[in-house]
């Protein structure tokens, strides 16, 4: 089973840096051309996903726009997917720089409003929409570089994680990691096997029993992230690298991409049905809808 606790935010967790920003996600604690998009150095997109192609460099800027914390809405979701496979389908698009629009912050994580007071087909379509970014991004055939410019933690993380190189913010105040366990939530093992991947076993069975969130400094040291650079070279850096790894020929790297994360992915497709009926049977138990709806309360109320 993918989810298999309550929810509850230990206080420790609430004197934390990240604890400032406060949003409905799980994972935020309290405290053109080839047919796809316009040829145009303009903004384009929609409203959650903003995106800015550079054809001439062959790349994209994909901007998270769902303020205040960039919490995974479904819309936001579908936007995402949508926003990606046009780009995919442009071949004047070679590279995609991942980022927030966000001041502060990747991504919050899940959006604990779509998964409370809604029905059991309403969590099957959130679910699966969570399931098809992860699947999209993670064996996408362009190079997608992460340019954490804020705080990252939970869902925030996993999508830092698709990516094929990561650079963050050097910002003691800016974390990322998986946290769910400081939520009662046990991380799906599709989101396990990505960070494996990543950082090793044993560091990710750390990581994932200890709910931890690094700081920047930690995360390069861990592997987590790849490069720390100041907040304000963190795009341009991106940028730097997606032309690095765009030198690289495509096919080959695309061929070598797909040989070294198809069989996680294969995983989560042959049992993703099952995925999905056992996220929807979690979170439909009164137990967790209770304790949801405590926790969005105490959100309105400090908002208040």
């Amino acid at each position: 089973m993918a989810l298999t606790a309550v929810l509850r935010v230990p206080s420790r967790a609430l004197l934390r840096p990240w604890a400032r920003l406060r949003d409905a996600a799980v994972g935020w604690m309290e405290p053109a051309g080839g047919g796809g998009v316009e040829v145009s150095a303009q903004r384009c997109g929609s409203q959650k996903v903003v995106v800015e192609p550079d054809p001439a460099a062959g790349v994209a800027v994909m901007k998270f726009k769902n303020p205040p914390v960039n919490s995974l809405s479904l819309e936001l979701l579908t936007e995402l997917v949508i926003s990606l496979e046009k780009l995919e389908n442009d071949k004047t698009v070679r590279g995609i720089v991942l980022t927030s629009d966000c001041p502060g912050i990747f991504s919050a994580g899940l959006d604990l409003t779509e998964m409370c007071g809604r029905n059991p087909a309403h969590y099957a379509e959130y679910w699966k929409a969570v399931q098809e970014m992860w699947l999209r991004l993670y064996l996408s055939n362009l190079v997608l570089v992460a340019a954490i410019n804020g705080a990252s933690p939970a869902g925030g993380c996993l999508i830092a994680l698709t990516c094929d190189y990561r650079v963050m913010a050097d910002n003691p105040k800016y974390c990322i990691g998986l946290n769910e366990t400081l939520l009662g939530i046990v991380a799906p093992f599709w989101f396990k096997e990505n960070l494996v991947n990543t950082i090793g076993h044993r560091a990710s069975e750390r990581a994932l029993q200890l709910g931890l969130l690094f700081s920047p400094t930690e995360a390069l040291q861990v592997g987590m992230v790849d490069k720390v650079v100041p907040s304000d070279q963190v795009q341009s850096t991106a940028l730097s690298v997606l032309a690095q790894w765009m030198a690289i020929p495509g096919h080959a790297r695309q061929l070598t991409k797909n040989m070294m994360r198809k069989p996680t992915v294969d995983r989560l497709l042959k049992q993703r049905d099952a995925d999905i009926q056992n996220f929807v049977s979690f979170i439909s138990r009164d137990s967790i809808q209770k304790s949801l709806q405590m926790y969005l309360e105490k959100l309105k109320q400090k908002k208040g």
